[in-house]
């Protein structure tokens, strides 16, 4: 079936304007889409800042943002006019020559406390993919033995194929079995366990002996898709210490924790350790895809010519779009905003944790990274349905969690507005399960 346009009522309900129907969208989607994805029940046609609109013209306070994509909200003036003005000067050169916007996007990133050089990619899971291959490659050239990385139960990595073997959520790899080998999964903030992880051999990789030492770990500080759940401080720099003393390489995968989320412009920096790679994607480009890895320079020098690329990585329109996201993020004030308005928002999620105590079972987040943890599956469905039937679109995440992700220039008001929305979605809930 061919889109067709309709006139659909204005949100000022006084003029009417062409405007594609949601049942046509999505009649559309099932016939030429593989069903990948469990939808939410509208279209969203227009976003400006904080607010989306959908076919029906209804606005929505967004407080998922894209999943941490969009850190200064929809179609920010400055993000905007930087890709107007570069898809009008040069959208694609390939890596075989030396463009600009790549070079000002690495300068820039480099003021913000990298590990050392960068390699761009268009994605979190990319990101993630190269990580390991520079771990193990790192681990080739110096000689080492271990191949398996160690990575945490709940965390996520991305759903490519070695990307996905190192998430630690069972779910996501049924029926992709034979996942890559050479991945061992530890409990959260289970120190013994990753000190075991050291020598075990059960997960090795080929030629690995029980003996060998890993290559690497690799963490979030902060569990995005495992509902915003922190790493202690004594297991990561139990982490860190098993890496020094072995030889092994710490990533820290800031794809979503990154640019700013947590009230730092890298999570790590909120802590007393310090990656050997680190990946990074989401919310630098303020919309558009891109992604990198980062690493110190010893262990960058593993890579040569020809051993790993990416088509589309340092794309000119992306980096564009970067470097302003960047410059905005690394404004005079705006860190300490999300901190101070992080603070806020996650002060009225513990009053409503503290009014709901058999609905909430907590309430969790750092800067503008937050969640309720609900009592029950259904109960989270529920709140998740009132909350966008009240205006404010959130996201569950770990099959209970409610996760809140708003842009990071989101304003008190907003927050409190959210949070309004939020508890009586909380209230309707209970009423619905009883």
């Amino acid at each position: 079936m061919a889109i067709k346009e309709t006139a659909v009522p204005q949100a000022n309900g006084s003029a009417t304007a062409p405007a594609v129907t949601f049942e046509a969208i999505r009649q559309a989607d099932q016939e030429h889409v593989i069903g990948t994805y469990g939808r939410y029940p509208l279209a969203l046609v227009r976003g400006r800042g904080t607010r989306v609109w959908d076919t029906d013209g209804r606005s929505y306070l967004d407080f998922i943002g894209g999943i941490a994509v969009n850190v200064l909200g929809h179609c920010h003036p400055a993000v905007s006019a930087a890709i107007a003005k570069q898809a009008k000067t040069l959208i694609h050169a390939s890596n075989l020559f030396y463009t600009l916007p790549y070079v000002e996007l690495a300068e820039l990133l480099a003021e913000t406390g990298l590990p050392g050089p960068v390699f761009f990619c268009n994605s979190g899971t990319e990101a993630v993919e190269g990580a390991i291959k520079l771990a193990r490659k790192y681990a080739a050239t110096n000689g080492k033995k271990g191949r398996r990385i160690v990575a945490v139960e709940g965390g996520f990595h991305g759903r490519t194929m070695a990307a996905l073997a190192a998430t630690g959520k069972p779910q996501f790899w049924q029926g992709f079995e034979p996942l890559p080998p050479g991945f061992v999964h530890v409990p959260l903030n289970d120190v013994a366990a990753l000190e075991k992880a050291f020598s075990y051999g059960a997960g090795a990789a080929a030629g690995d002996a029980a003996g060998d030492a890993p290559c690497a770990v690799i963490i979030e500080v902060i569990q995005g898709e495992g509902g915003i759940r922190p790493l202690s401080a004594e297991f990561l720099g139990a982490a860190r210490a098993l890496c020094d003393r072995h030889g092994s390489l710490l990533i820290i995968d800031e794809i979503q924790t990154g640019m700013g989320r947590t009230g730092s412009f890298w999570s790590f920096q909120d802590t007393a350790v310090k990656p050997d790679i680190m990946t990074a994607a989401k919310g630098l480009g303020g919309g558009l895809p891109i992604g990198f890895f980062s690493a110190s320079d010893n262990v960058a020098a593993a890579l040569r010519p020809g051993d790993h690329g990416s088509t589309f990585g340092a794309n000119p329109v992306a980096c564009a779009a970067a470097s302003v996201t960047v410059r905005e993020v690394l404004k005079p004030g705006f860190l300490s905003s999300v901190r101070e308005t992080g603070g806020a928002l996650n002060a009225l999620l513990a009053d409503i944790a503290a009014a709901n105590p058999k609905a909430v079972r907590a309430a969790r987040g750092k800067g503008l990274m937050a969640a309720l943890d609900m009592a029950s599956v259904d109960l989270a469905k529920r709140v998740l349905d009132e909350c966008r039937e009240g205006g404010l679109l959130v996201n569950r995440t770990a099959d209970t969690v409610i996760r809140l992700l708003p842009p990071l220039n989101v304003s008190r008001a907003e927050v409190r507005r959210a949070a309004s929305v939020l508890r009586a979605a909380v209230g309707r809930a209970q009423l619905a399960g009883q």
